[in-house]
């Protein structure tokens, strides 16, 4: 696999210093009535340092681009700088700062529904927004849906492009994979047309996740590549490790684990720890879930695969009844269960002979082929006469899922997601 360098901070900066200077030159000549014209000029400052991954002079200038705003004009300017900041708070764990604009965006909402003529579409697309940072998916559906339409009537491409993309998010925010697919698909066709590079860039991150979750691995890959490949022509780096990070995953998934460790390491090397916290922890969770060497059977219940050393990956998505057998020995390894323990643990009956010794049997010897490597007998699921364990001397990982951190980002928002 084609190794991944990625850009000094020497290099970032040297890239965006011509975008920069323009802007500088322009601040220190304005008059000094012109104090919206000065906010917009800084809210631009602040939208290249956030894309090249700069948050604290990124939340500078946002924080001095509110500054010169005015109610009602700039009410959806306002919600875009709260959104980049909720971003930036939530990516650095600073839960009371994010919580915060949180709040100010709602009581935004609600002072500008009066001063609207009529609900237009990116209304919509805010208060969904506002739904999606109280978690409460299924409203936020419904309003981006609204705001997707309202684009279409009234001619407002870009806001089609980022309410679908919003669509597609919250589908996999809610576990509704195959209607993410259906809503990238859409997007797809419109950014072929528009030729946003960072949102298409977010669009094939977004789409290798669900392919991930859906367990196409093979095909979740191109679209990290892709992802990456656009997000460097547009000189974007604040996804860039986050992309790293995704695609090690699904290697993990596949039982790349040198791989995966590869590209964690990457990303871990060249993220600023003081902003990219919840990156940084999610990173740790990755490695330490992955770096032991010794793992003779790596067990993934919530995706029903493992992995063993010799055989690699074993895919148990029809094979319920084994997969809960396997899980069942492998937690206590070394404690025999008998029949009656299996009759009632896997199938909740009472043990019946008649029905159960067959069933039981059997199950065990499918078990056993799947996961026992050829010419070694026994090296998994060991039979005594008490009954059925797991061999205490076999080195057995259990797949842990990211709670604690996913409970940390906060407003459910994403570096990713477009404001």
């Amino acid at each position: 696999m084609e190794t991944i360098q990625s850009p000094s901070i020497e290099t970032l900066m040297s890239r965006a210093v011509v975008d920069l200077a323009k802007d500088d030159r322009f601040l220190a000549h304005l008059p000094a009535d012109s104090s919206r014209i000065e906010g917009q000029a800084h809210y631009r400052l602040a939208k290249i340092y956030y894309d090249k991954a700069d948050f604290e002079k990124a939340e500078e200038h946002f924080l001095f681009a509110l500054t010169r705003t005015e109610l009602p004009q700039d009410a959806f300017a306002i919600f875009k700088i709260y959104g980049f900041l909720i971003r930036i708070y939530s990516e650095s764990l600073n839960e009371r700062e994010a919580n915060k604009y949180i709040t100010l965006s709602a009581e935004l909402l609600d002072q500008t529904v009066s001063s609207l003529p009529s609900l237009n579409g990116e209304y919509f697309y805010n208060a969904a927004v506002v739904n999606t940072y109280k978690g409460e998916f299924q409203e936020a559906q419904k309003n981006f849906n609204q705001a997707y339409r309202k684009a279409q009537t009234e001619n407002e491409p870009e806001l089609m492009a980022k309410s679908l993309y919003a669509m597609a998010t919250n589908a996999y925010q809610m576990k509704a994979f195959t209607d993410a697919i259906q809503h990238l698909n859409q997007l797809n066709e419109l950014l072929n047309i528009l030729k946003k590079g960072y949102l298409k860039g977010s669009m094939h991150l977004l789409w290798g996740n669900t392919l991930r979750e859906l367990g196409d691995y093979v095909a979740a890959l191109p679209q990290y590549d892709l992802a990456m490949k656009l997000l460097h022509s547009k000189r974007c780096w604040n996804m860039h490790n986050y992309v790293l990070l995704n695609k090690g995953v699904a290697l993990k998934k596949m039982g790349e684990f040198s791989k995966s460790l590869m590209l964690f390491g990457l990303a871990q090397n060249s993220l600023d720890d003081q902003y990219f916290k919840r990156l940084e922890q999610l990173i740790m969770m990755e490695v330490e879930d992955v770096n032991d060497s010794s793992v003779d059977l790596y067990l993934d219940r919530h995706n029903r695969v493992i992995h063993e050393k010799s055989l690699g990956v074993i895919d148990f998505k029809h094979r319920f009844v084994l997969l809960e057998i396997l899980f069942l020995l492998a937690q206590t390894p070394g404690t025999y269960y008998n029949k009656e323990d299996l009759a009632k643990m896997i199938w909740k009956d009472e043990y019946n002979p008649l029905i159960h010794d067959k069933l039981i049997y059997t199950s065990i010897s499918r078990l056993r082929k799947l996961i026992e490597p050829k010419g070694i007998k026994r090296q998994y699921i060991l039979r005594g006469k008490d009954g059925y364990t797991f061999n205490p001397r076999v080195n057995a990982r259990f797949h842990k899922e990211n709670e604690v951190v996913k409970q940390k980002n906060i407003g459910n928002i994403e570096i990713s997601s477009p404001v």
